[in-house]
């Protein structure tokens, strides 16, 4: 079992920063990856950035240039975020995603950017 506590978040206007950090516990070692999906009012939860044990980084086309995600240690991830835009609001979930298995989630955060 692995247990994701994330901060952060919270009301920015359009162009503004905000930063994210999730810290895990319990089971996390061996090699896996640690990021960020985030759920819109009304839509499915998707993919934003990870960042593996290998410092392996993808992200999603809607933020790339914008969000910066890096790793402290095995246990804990940031998410730094910039030029934000009303279409970034959203609640935002930490994963773990372990070498197998399904993995296992944070309870979000929610992150409003106003116009």
């Amino acid at each position: 079992q692995v247990q994701l506590v994330e901060s952060g978040g919270g009301l920015v206007q359009a162009g503004g920063s905000l930063n994210l950090s999730c810290s895990a516990s319990g089971n996390t070692g061996g090699y896996n990856a640690m990021g960020w999906y985030r759920q819109a009012p009304g839509d499915r939860r998707k993919f934003t950035t990870t960042i593996d044990t290998n410092g392996e980084i993808y992200y999603s086309d809607s933020v790339k240039g914008r969000f910066t995600i890096s790793r402290d240690g095995v246990n804990s991830v940031h998410l730094q975020m910039k030029s934000l835009k009303a279409e970034d609001t959203a609640v935002y979930f930490c994963k773990f995603i372990p070498e197998t298995g399904a993995g296992y989630w944070g309870k979000g955060t929610q992150v409003t950017v106003s116009s």
